[in-house]
Formats: structure tokens, sequence, C-alpha cells
């Protein structure tokens, strides 16, 4: 439970940062909502695979809810691979902001 805590916690510090300076959600929230929904289908497809080819395998821990999608497939996976598309496009639109300040100012 203290994973899908922590990672829900995280999160939510994406969501500030997003709503702050309004990179992602908060700037097109349509068009954010389906890149983050596009990018959680890739990963969790691509984690099924893994799954399928024996690669990703799950051991149980005290530090998660035991709650599982799919075989070998834990709930907290689903909200990792959430926040790993969330912070990269955060990451991205912050990135091309910075850009486009540091182009402005030269111009």
């Amino acid at each position: 439970m203290i994973y899908l805590l922590i990672l829900l916690g995280v999160i939510g510090c994406m969501a500030l940062l997003d709503r702050r300076f309004r990179l992602l959600l908060w700037h097109r929230p349509a068009a954010g909502a389906a890149v983050l929904a596009v990018g959680l289908a890739y990963f969790l497809a691509w984690d099924v695979w893994g799954i399928a080819e024996g690669v990703f395998l799950h051991r149980e821990s005290p530090y998660m809810t035991g709650v599982m999608v799919v075989p070998q497939l834990p709930l907290e996976e689903c909200f990792f691979l959430l926040f790993l598309s969330y912070i990269t496009m955060v990451l991205f639109t912050g990135a091309l902001r910075i850009l486009e300040h540091v182009r402005g100012r030269g111009a």
C-alpha cells in the first residue's frame, strides 16, 4: 500500500507543476488526456508482452496492495506507467516552454 500512496503523491506533484505552469492537462485538457492515455496504453501493452514472454514477473512485497489487474501485473504498475507518461510530458512541455522563453529573449 505504501508504494501506491507514494505513486499517488508523485502524480499529485506532477499535477501541481502542470497546473502552476499550464504545461499539459491545464494547457489543453483533451489533447493532454489523449496523450497520457496513449502513453499508458503503449506501456501497458509493453508490460503485457513482457509478462507473456516471461521477462516481467511479479514478486510479493509488503509495500504493495497485492491487487492484480491481470496475472503478474499489479495495480501499482498501472499508476507507475501513468506517472512515467505524465512526467515525460511535463518535462517535454516544460523544456519547450524554456526554449521558447530563451529564444524570445534573444530576438
